[in-house]
C-alpha cells in the first residue's frame, strides 16, 4: 500500500471512530507502528488530525464520542487484559455498580461466574452479559435509553441510584488525565456516572492506554476520587502515557497494569485462595511500601480516597513482571521512570 493510500485510510478511521490507537491503525493498514506514527505526524502537520498518547484523534482538542459499533472493535486485546485484571477485585457476595462502556461489558462477562454477586448497572450491554448468570443478581436503573452506547440516562436513572450504597463502582470513559480525572463526551452520560460514583465506597476506573492524556468535555470522576486505575501496558515508545501514569500515581491513584501475559496465571496478579477471582487471580496491591501484601482485601468502609498519603508516600505505579522485564530491556528515559516508581 502506498503512503497516500495508507494516510487516507488512517484519516477515514479517525473520522469514523473519533480516536484510534496506533496499534489498531497498524493492524488495519498492515504495516509497523513506526510507519503509522510517521503517517500520523504527516496528517497532523496538515491539520487533518491530532496526535494523542499512542493514537490519533479528531482535530480540535476534545475528542467526540464514538458509537458502540466503532468502539467495540477498538483496542480489543487491551480491553480483554484490563477486564481480566479488574475481575480479580470482585469478591463473592459483593454488591457493585458497573457503568456503561465496551470495557465494562468485557468485565461483566467475567463477573458472570462470581457467586452471590449483585450488580447495579445502567448499561443494557452489561445486563445482557450477566443475563444468564444464575448466581448473579442484576439490578437495572430506570431512565431513557441512549442508543449510541445502549445505556439508560436522565433523571430516572439518577433518581433510582439515590440512597444506594455498594462497595465499588467500575467505570470507563472517553478520556483520563491527572489534571481533570475521568471525562466523557456526553453530558447525560456524565451525570449518571457521577451518580454511580456517589453510591460507591471505592471507584475503579478501567481505561486503556489510548485514553491516557485525552481530555473530553464533561468531567465524571475527579482524580482525587479515583481509588484505582486498571489499564494496559503502554507501548514502549509511549513516554507520554508513562508520564501520565506517574502523575496519577503522584496524586494517590493506585495503578494496576495488565500486561500481555495476563492470560497466564501469575502475570500481574498473585495466587489466591478460594475467594479469588473466577480465573484464580487477584490483582497485585498497588499500595505504598509497607502495605499489606498478597491478595488482602482493600478496606471498604469510610471515605473514598480522600485520605492523606501514608508514611511511604502516595501509592506507586507497579506493573506486571512482564512489563518490568520489557522496560529493563528497552532502556531509555521511560524505563527509568517506571523502574523508579517500582523501586520507591
Amino acid at each position: 500500500m502506498f503512503a497516500a493510500e495508507r494516510r487516507q485510510l488512517i484519516l477515514e478511521m479517525v473520522r469514523a471512530n473519533g480516536a484510534v490507537s496506533l496499534r489498531e491503525l497498524a493492524r488495519v493498514v498492515q504495516t509497523s507502528e513506526v510507519t503509522v506514527r510517521r503517517d500520523v505526524r504527516a496528517l497532523e502537520a496538515e491539520g487533518l488530525l491530532d496526535r494523542r498518547h499512542g493514537g490519533a484523534v479528531l482535530p480540535g482538542g476534545f475528542t467526540r464520542e464514538s458509537g458502540f459499533p466503532q468502539k467495540s472493535h477498538l483496542a480489543t486485546a487491551e480491553k480483554t487484559a484490563i477486564a481480566d485484571l479488574a475481575a480479580g477485585l470482585v469478591e463473592e457476595g459483593e454488591a457493585i455498580v458497573v457503568g456503561a462502556g465496551t470495557t465494562t461489558q468485557e468485565l461483566a462477562r467475567r463477573l458472570a461466574r462470581v457467586p452471590g454477586l449483585t450488580v447495579v448497572t445502567n448499561s443494557l450491554l452489561v445486563a445482557q452479559a450477566l443475563a444468564h448468570a444464575n448466581r448473579v443478581e442484576v439490578v437495572m436503573t430506570g431512565g431513557t435509553l441512549r442508543g449510541s452506547n445502549y445505556a439508560l440516562v436522565g433523571s430516572g436513572a439518577e433518581q433510582s441510584l439515590q440512597g444506594l450504597r455498594v462497595s465499588r463502582a467500575f467505570l470507563s470513559g472517553s478520556g483520563l488525565t491527572a489534571e481533570r480525572g475521568l471525562s466523557t463526551s456526553n453530558m447525560l452520560s456524565a451525570s449518571v456516572d457521577r451518580a454511580l460514583v456517589q453510591a460507591a465506597a471505592e471507584v475503579v476506573v478501567l481505561a486503556d492506554h489510548t485514553k491516557l492524556g485525552t481530555d473530553t468535555m464533561f468531567q465524571t470522576v475527579p482524580t482525587d476520587v479515583i481509588t484505582r486505575l486498571v489499564t494496559d501496558e503502554p507501548p514502549l515508545h509511549d513516554d507520554r502515557a508513562a508520564t501520565e501514569l506517574q502523575a496519577l500515581a503522584d496524586q494517590g491513584v493506585q495503578i494496576a497494569v495488565a500486561g500481555p501475559g495476563m492470560a497466564d496465571p501469575g502475570h500481574g496478579a498473585e495466587a489466591a485462595g478460594p475467594a479469588s477471582s473466577p480465573g484464580g487471580r487477584r490483582p497485585r496491591r498497588m499500595g505504598p511500601p509497607g502495605a499489606a501484601k498478597g491478595g488482602d482485601e482493600l478496606p471498604l468502609p469510610g471515605p473514598r480516597r480522600n485520605h492523606p498519603p501514608g508514611p511511604g508516600g502516595p501509592p506507586q505505579l507497579r506493573s506486571t513482571a512482564a512489563l518490568a522485564d520489557q522496560q529493563a530491556a528497552a532502556g531509555g528515559n521511560r524505563a527509568a521512570r517506571i523502574a523508579d516508581l517500582r523501586g520507591r
